[in-house]
């Protein structure tokens, strides 16, 4: 099986040139599908016309699909019912959550819309309209270099979106592709008022923990619904009660017939990020430093927020989030570096990329073009060495710490907000001002002063190992500052004095803060603000460097994919980035390894057969019981001879395609994508067909679990269901 891993990587950028007849791999722009991909989908089994799936002018089903801002969801109902993940809907849970009312364990289901609740933080997105805008970013950026080339291409960026958006309700990005080769101006509706309407409780929704994650065979109900709503107007508006239920133009039915092995299978998502393109250096720098850096870290910290979750049922609710997030992380990590190491990736690169340079050799119009690229490429990772250590502490710091994360925004907000808004840095114009609001509202839903002094100690002791050349100058200011024995004693009499001395831990606070003068908030006595205002200058410095390396490596990876396409032919898709994306496969199984062979689908009979009574295999009394007795009623698969759970296809999805639907030829949806096996997790480097599976959760449990176990009755009513 190793052989079979290897020889896809020696392939890899040959499969990522060139369309070969029926394969399965591919993250397709909407806008830009050919007449040879498409006709590969219906020799697969697709029913519709390229006008049924996606128009310009906003038709076709791709209209219900929702971005929901790291995952995806489906309008499922004309009155702007959402189906997704359980774990996409988490947050929701989380912070609506407390002792007396835990969604999270217990589950939530409203029967009237006057019962639904309000999701804090989420958003959801529809798509309105593509727009090619490349020349107009790459004019911008002629001529300059480094840094000054990274601004020019973000204010001609901020320029084109503020033009878009001007006296319109809509919200728009721009977004690069083939490593800014290409530019495409991205315009959606944004729904502010999203409400959760039904999540199954934790013993369904989150079957199996994270010791099932990433795993095959899987057998969880990972669905949830939310609902969006508008102003009586139908214009985007926040939460408030006189809101109304969206009518998005299109929604999707939903399929009780199944599907069966080798069915043609479609997912149209919003995957987060690939890195199919990428040279050896950006291999080797995950593979030697970033992950095993970043699996270290994430490991530490889910330690400490066991250990207190376990003191305080209350404070485990609200680092419950935070846990989910880290172990989901480190697990996707861990399967990334066994996957790179368990086909020599590094070496394979290293390989191609040889061939690629006797390829110039023989053409001195290619080497003269070409033939700085590699070199290029491997000096700025060399520079992005000099301060990566001191990047990572800074950054996962203010994640961890939600007192320092505060203090950031507000003292970045305080200076920002002085400068015309297209001279204001991305993230802090007019446009993103409610947004702000929200994240420092939000804060409190999971905000624990003893969790969040530990996480700032944890980093605090971490920036003390960092090399000379990459100190943190304001962090060790803030302990020279403070009396103790040693370096420990040190840490944590600076923390006290911090946390004594703010009061940003109140929304009140907070918001006050916001809207104070930069004079203000510069003279401010807050501790954690005159904190962040001494870390600010070496930010602002990481941020230049960071800048620097993207406005260099745009100009230079764009050259890299030109150079492989020519020395290779054909078409190619791009990688992901966050953007609509439709990727297309089949209802398939695989073989891990010799002599063992995974089927395509789970049943209840597998939900059961893993039940140990306690987390997370704890199992509902009426699903055992309804196994015992084989009273399955119309949601059994008469081939399975059993209620269908969770199945695989060979669709090409990532991060961020949570929740996506997953369809048949007729565009109905016959489950919702969740996860991808251990397998697949280096795909976000390459894909191997043989090995590269979607797990996603089957529509007929999912109506199994609103029908049995919750009596939705109004919500299956809502539904269309085929």
């Amino acid at each position: 099986m190793r052989f079979k891993v290897g020889f896809s990587l020696l392939v890899v950028f040959v499969i990522l040139v060139t369309l070969p007849a029926f394969a399965e791999e591919g993250m397709w722009q909407l806008d830009k599908f050919n007449d040879d991909l498409f006709k590969q989908m219906k020799n697969l089994g697709l029913e519709l016309s390229q006008d049924e799936i996606y128009t310009s002018d906003g038709g076709g089903i791709a209209s219900a699909i929702v971005n929901l801002g790291g995952g995806t969801g489906t309008f499922v109902s004309g009155k702007g019912l959402i189906l997704t993940n359980h774990h996409v809907a988490f947050g929701a849970l989380q912070r609506t959550s407390s002792t007396e009312s835990n969604f999270i364990e217990e589950g939530f289901y409203a029967d009237s819309y006057d019962k639904e609740i309000n999701a804090p933080g989420y958003r959801a997105s529809i798509l309105i309209s593509i727009e090619d805008v490349s020349d107009e970013v790459l004019d911008a950026a002629k001529g300059h270099k480094g840094v000054e080339r990274y601004e020019a291409i973000e204010n001609k960026i901020k320029a084109i979106v503020k033009k878009a958006e001007d006296g319109k309700d809509v919200k728009c990005r721009v977004s690069s592709f083939y490593g800014g080769m290409q530019y495409k101006l991205f315009t959606s509706f944004t729904m502010k008022d999203i409400r959760i309407v039904y999540a199954p409780p934790k013993s369904i929704g989150n079957y199996g923990g994270d010791i099932d994650n990433w795993m095959w065979p899987r057998h969880t109900g990972d669905f949830s619904f939310f609902r969006a709503y508008v102003a009586p107007d139908g214009s985007s508006a926040e939460y408030a009660e006189e809101n109304v239920p969206f009518e998005p133009d299109v929604h999707l039915a939903i399929s009780s017939k199944g599907y069966q092995k080798d069915d043609y299978t479609m997912i149209i998502g919003i995957p987060g990020r690939t890195m199919r393109y990428r040279s050896s250096y950006s291999v080797e720098y995950n593979q030697d430093w970033s992950y095993p850096v970043s699996i270290k870290v994430f490991g530490e910290m889910i330690d400490l927020f066991k250990k207190v979750a376990e003191e305080n049922p209350a404070v485990a609710i609200k680092v419950a989030s935070f846990d989910q997030m880290l172990n989901n992380a480190m697990k996707n990590y861990e399967g990334m570096l066994e996957g790179f190491k368990k086909a020599g990736l590094l070496e394979l690169k290293i390989k191609e990329e040889k061939e690629f340079i006797e390829w110039l050799d023989n053409s001195k119009e290619m080497k003269k073009k070409y033939g700085d690229v590699l070199p290029s490429i491997e000096a700025l990772y060399k520079e992005q060495k000099t301060y990566h250590e001191k990047s990572f502490v800074m950054g996962f710091s203010s994640f961890g710490c939600q007192m320092l994360r505060a203090a950031k925004t507000l003292v970045r907000w305080s200076e920002e907000k002085t400068k015309e808004d297209l001279d204001r840095d991305p993230g802090y114009m007019e446009r993103d001002k409610p947004r702000l609001m929200t994240g420092l509202r939000t804060i409190q839903m999971s905000y624990d002063e003893n969790v969040d002094k530990k996480a700032l100690k944890y980093f605090l002791i971490r920036s003390q190992n960092l090399p000379e050349e990459q100190r943190i100058e304001a962090f060790d200011n803030l302990l020279a500052a403070v009396d103790g024995d040693d370096i420990e004693s040190k840490i944590d009499n600076a923390i006290e004095k911090l946390y004594a001395a703010t009061a940003l831990g109140t929304v009140e606070e907070r918001i006050r803060v916001f809207e104070l003068s930069r004079e203000e908030v510069l003279g401010s006595e807050d501790a954690f603000i005159q904190f962040a205002l001494n870390l600010d200058p070496e930010t602002r410095d990481i941020e230049k460097r960071g800048k620097k390396f993207a406005g260099e490596i745009t100009a230079i990876r764009p050259k890299l994919i030109e150079a492989y396409r020519k020395w290779k032919g054909g078409a190619f898709y791009p990688d992901a980035n966050g953007t609509i994306r439709l990727t297309f496969g089949t209802v398939k199984g695989y073989s891990p390894a010799e002599d063992i062979q995974y089927g395509y689908i789970t049943s209840l009979d597998g939900v059961v057969a893993k039940h140990t009574g306690e987390d997370p295999f704890d199992c509902p009394e009426i699903f055992r019981d309804i196994e015992k007795t084989g009273d399955y009623g119309k949601y059994k698969d008469e081939a399975l001879g059993d209620i269908p759970v969770n199945f695989l296809s060979t669709c090409d999805i990532t991060g961020g395609n949570s929740g996506s639907p997953i369809m048949n030829g007729k565009g109905e949806v016959i489950g919702a994508a969740f996860d991808g096996n251990y397998e697949s997790i280096s795909a976000d480097y390459l894909f191997d067909e043989s090995l590269t599976r979607c797990i996603s959760v089957d529509s007929r449990y999912i109506l199994f679990v609103l029908d049995r176990y919750s009596g939705a009755e109004n919500l299956l009513n809502e539904l269309t269901i085929h």
